[in-house]
């Protein structure tokens, strides 16, 4: 147990060395390489330490078992770490926000497969040869109670294998109907981007009506603030008003950022946490509140109430906001969406001041003492300092608090003539104009006007689902011709990771195929060990759906990973027979039955090893796991599901291939014994 633990300190040091080289950080994605890696870089050392002991036990020196054991599953070793690695060259190409967030991921991982290689072809078999012996036939009870638990294991197998090789026609057709399987259960999940994390922090928007003064929108985010300060598992908040940072807001509109406490000392999470607060929120009058969980990995976008933006554009103004109005009531009504806003405001009321420059020419006054003087009376200028002894006090000219919001006020303002000296009222010559209606504030994006709609996702929904339903209600509407409408931030990332996930698995999937030709130099042969990948598939996405996950990008890294670790199995039986029919002149009903049972050990150990290591993934609890579980979970369904289908499919697949390779080279087809026993079943 200890000679093939050891490749795990060895290649994770290893890689931490490899990572130095790049300047890589141990963050979140390179940790979650390191976890899943040690779960599969003890795999190889694991096989090569089977194949040695098992000539130990057949009598031979452990000297002479360590070269021949090394040399006869060498290759087998290379051929398994290669086309590992081979299925994250997509994703080391891969372009993007999505490639640059991975491209890390994928190096290191690969580091550790290459070193855990190196590991188990020299240290391995150098430390078989020293520390192995033969125990003879006595054994404590623990081995005794051990080994004959795996014997009734292996003996089962080799009772249901030889059923399957009866009746291979219907396990071909299971197989068949895994790899359409996996096609409709693709189809059918919920595509989405990245899990929803709870990372121990809140954002919340407030917005009031649009003609509110400050004074008033002061006192409506100070009761918004009371409730969110009365839940028990809010530790601390700040808040701010009006424009502010990289994201100029209107002066109707607050942020909040809310700190919850630690997990360990709060019962609810931060989604439950804010279910709990939307109806104490929805009773606050005069104002609305926007919440959304902060996460770890954000894709820049225009900042909104909501967490996901669908941007419209036009030339047109007017035809803009018309179009946004109605897009906005009919996504309001969508189930798969919440809180849907806008960031176009429209709806407050604007004092236009016009100037009679006729008229303020006969008492000479220019509008910059016009604009002086109001603002001197709105603008809070600095009109000078009072100094003490201990303190510096500046002097302000404004007209009362309590007349700033009344028009009214306008009236009693007056303009001193330069010309008479005297004080004239400000409507002598300036007009007020109230309009009804003038937009806050006009967005732009590539320099046309925009109007951002942005949303929640309702529970349970996916972000596929909601940007299928907002472009059918877009759809529906008839956008006009001269308007453009796309995603943007988060959404429009998830849409270009969508459309590229086909192929980002087929890539996978041929990088594999042509290493695996390459080091066999057989067409035939890669297909049959790349026959493991459909019950993989149907695993993973079975067990995400179980468990209500959608596939996001974390849990395709994961079946991305799994094309990798579950054809190991089919190289293990494939490597072998083709050794057996080459070395014994074996038939192929021969060999592949001999090689299935006798890999039977380190299938099962491989595939548990790499198994037991996306566990910490899925029972995980601390801060952002939910972003690392759908990974734990595509691994841990799709190996169980693979393990229990390729164990008989795998092989029946290996004869079918023979006889078409047969065919193809117009030989005949050499039937074993035991194979003409079964053939009147078939």
């Amino acid at each position: 147990t200890i000679i093939p633990a050891l490749a795990i300190p060895l290649s994770l040091i290893g890689t931490f060395a490899g990572m130095s080289i790049f300047n890589y950080s141990v963050d979140n994605l390179s940790l979650m390489a390191l976890t899943i890696a040690v779960g599969f870089v003890v795999d190889d050392a694991i096989v090569m330490l089977e194949n040695i002991y098992r000539h130990i036990e057949d009598g031979m020196d452990p000297l002479e078992a360590s070269l021949v054991g090394s040399s006869e599953i060498g290759f087998t070793i290379i051929s398994m770490s290669l086309s590992l690695c081979a299925v994250f060259i997509p994703l080391l190409l891969m372009g993007g926000i999505i490639g640059r967030l991975f491209h890390e991921f994928a190096v290191t991982v690969c580091i550790a497969i290459l070193l855990s290689g190196v590991v188990s072809l020299t240290l391995t078999p150098m430390m078989c040869s020293r520390f192995l012996k033969h125990h003879g036939t006595e054994h404590g009870p623990l081995y005794r109670w051990i080994e004959g638990g795996f014997k009734s294991m292996s003996d089962f197998y080799e009772r249901t294998l030889d059923i399957a090789l009866t009746w291979q026609r219907t396990v071909f057709a299971i197989f068949v109907i895994t790899v359409i399987s996996s096609g409709v259960l693709y189809v059918l999940i919920p595509k989405g981007f990245f899990p929803q994390q709870d990372i121990g922090s809140i954002q919340v928007n407030t917005e009031a009506a649009q003609d509110v003064s400050f004074a008033e929108m002061v006192k409506r985010q100070d009761l918004v603030r009371q409730v969110l300060a009365s839940d028990p598992d809010i530790a601390k908040l700040g808040t701010n008003l009006g424009s502010g940072g990289n994201n100029p807001r209107a002066m109707n509109s607050g942020q909040m950022q809310v700190m919850l406490k630690d997990r360990e000392h709060r019962k609810a999470s931060a989604e439950e946490i804010m279910n709990r607060l939307k109806p104490k929120l929805a009773q606050v009058e005069g104002i609305r509140t926007f919440m959304q969980a902060n996460q770890d990995i954000n894709i820049g976008a225009r900042g909104s109430k909501t967490q996901y933006q669908y941007t419209l554009q036009d030339v047109d103004t007017n035809e803009l906001t018309d179009f946004s109005d109605k897009l906005l009531t009919k996504l309001s009504a969508l189930p798969q969406l919440r809180d849907v806003t806008t960031d176009h405001q429209s709806g407050a009321t604007t004092a236009t001041l016009t100037i009679d420059r006729d008229q303020a020419a006969r008492f000479g006054i220019q509008p910059q003492l016009i604009d002086d003087t109001l603002y001197d009376a709105f603008g809070e200028r600095q009109a000078g300092q009072y100094f003490t002894q201990i303190n510096t006090y500046k002097i302000i000219i404004e007209v009362l608090p309590e007349m700033q919001g009344d028009l009214r006020t306008l009236d009693k303002i007056f303009v001193k003539s330069p010309t008479s000296g005297n004080q004239i009222p400000l409507s002598t010559f300036v007009k007020l104009d109230t309009r009804p209606t003038s937009s806050l504030a006009v967005n732009h994006q590539g320099q046309f006007p925009a109007i951002t709609i942005s949303f929640n996702l309702a529970p349970g929904v996916a972000l596929g689902e909601a940007v299928d339903a907002i472009n059918k209600a877009q759809s529906d509407l008839g956008m006009p011709s001269t308007m453009n409408g796309t995603f943007q931030g988060t959404a429009k990332a998830f849409q270009d990771s969508l459309a590229s996930q086909p192929y980002l698995v087929a890539a996978a999937i041929l990088a594999v195929y042509i290493i695996l030709g390459m080091l066999y130099e057989s067409y035939i042969y890669p297909l049959a060990i790349l026959s493991t990948l459909p019950s993989a598939g149907v695993g993973a996405l079975l067990i995400l759906m179980v468990a209500h996950y959608d596939l996001s990008v974390i849990a395709l890294v994961g079946v991305i990973l799994l094309i990798g670790l579950v054809k190991k199995n089919g190289i293990m039986m494939v490597d072998f027979a083709i050794k057996e029919q080459r070395e014994n002149n074996a038939t192929p009903f021969q060999a592949i039955r001999s090689a299935c049972l006798m890999r039977f050990r380190p299938i099962m150990m491989t595939s548990m090893a790499a198994l037991l290591g996306g566990v910490p993934l899925v029972i995980a609890s601390g801060p952002g796991s939910e972003l690392r579980r759908p990974l734990g979970l595509a691994m841990v369904g799709g190996l169980i599901v693979s393990q229990a289908l390729t164990l008989y499919t795998t092989p029946v697949v290996f004869l079918y291939l023979e006889r078409l390779r047969e065919r193809v080279q117009r030989k005949p087809v050499h039937q074993g014994s035991t194979d003409s026993a079964h053939s009147p079943a078939e």
